[in-house]
């Protein structure tokens, strides 16, 4: 058993150094058409980096021949399926630019927006990626409308929509739960003015109402019953939009003790 493991361990070894044998000869070859016969050969068994680093080679000199298209397409698959998204994406749009009327210019114009897809972080990282993503990916459904790749287009926009809510959720409730309540009550209602329809709608209300509380709690005389005024009129709005919330009944409190808060001041002034 252990001779026979020692065996296959050799020719693996032989194997992968004739393998890499092979594909130095290509690399070294002066001569383009053996170079890209033998990315088509690595891009066909998947070995990406392989084809990629002859495609590169021979992308200057094939520009302008019938095989530079399929060059500059294929190269930009490999970066993608390597997850070198940034590059991939600039390579896909390098072809559309160059090769607008071809067959693939509409397949390209879609990778280009997925690789931007494909590149965007987490939630609670930077989203420049995403949002240009989601603009990428509109543009293409504008201008192809009917593509075969519009469910995948629409779900990138969902996707990349959703990510983009939740950040910015995530973003202002920091705020809130660092008990910065005025930057928490400018930052819940400028994400509720961009996310009107998000399900994080309900809470970033109910989070206004809460930090106008907490904020007018907090506050010195002069400046709480302005605030606790400021209480009342968000939780107006909160219960007439979500009537039915789970946060309806920490919502009353507030509102409950603030109107007492404030006929305590009105009677104090008068």
């Amino acid at each position: 058993m252990r001779n026979l493991s020692a065996l296959i361990f050799i020719i693996f070894i032989l194997l992968a150094g004739a393998s890499c044998s092979k594909f130095r000869r290509i690399e070294k070859s002066q001569d383009w058409r053996v170079k890209y016969e033998g990315a088509l050969h690595y891009y066909d068994i998947k070995e990406y980096y392989k084809a990629s680093v002859l495609f590169e080679q021979i992308l200057p000199i094939v520009r302008g021949l019938p095989e530079g298209e399929k060059v500059q397409f294929f190269l930009a698959y490999c970066q993608f399926y390597d997850k070198l998204y940034l590059l991939a994406s600039e390579q896909f749009k390098t072809f559309y630019e160059t090769y607008g009327r071809s067959t693939l210019a509409e397949e390209a114009r879609y990778m280009y927006a997925y690789s931007q897809y494909a590149s965007s972080p987490k939630p609670n990282l930077d989203q420049t990626n995403s949002i240009n993503a989601m603009a990428a990916m509109q543009e293409f459904l504008n201008r192809f409308p009917n593509s075969k790749f519009k469910d995948q287009a629409v779900e990138v926009i969902y996707t990349t929509q959703a990510k983009l809510e939740k950040k910015g959720f995530e973003n202002a409730y920091q705020y809130y739960r660092m008990r910065s309540y005025k930057a928490a009550i400018v930052s819940l209602n400028n994400f509720k003015n961009n996310f009107p329809d998000s399900h994080y709608v309900e809470e970033a209300s109910y989070l206004v109402v809460s930090a106008e509380y907490k904020l007018a709690q907090q506050s010195i005389y002069s400046k709480q019953a302005e605030r606790y005024k400021a209480v009342v009129e968000h939780y107006k709005e909160f219960v007439d939009k979500f009537p039915q919330s789970k946060f309806l009944r920490d919502a009353e409190k507030m509102y409950g003790d603030s109107l007492e808060k404030l006929n305590k001041t009105k009677n104090t002034n008068t």
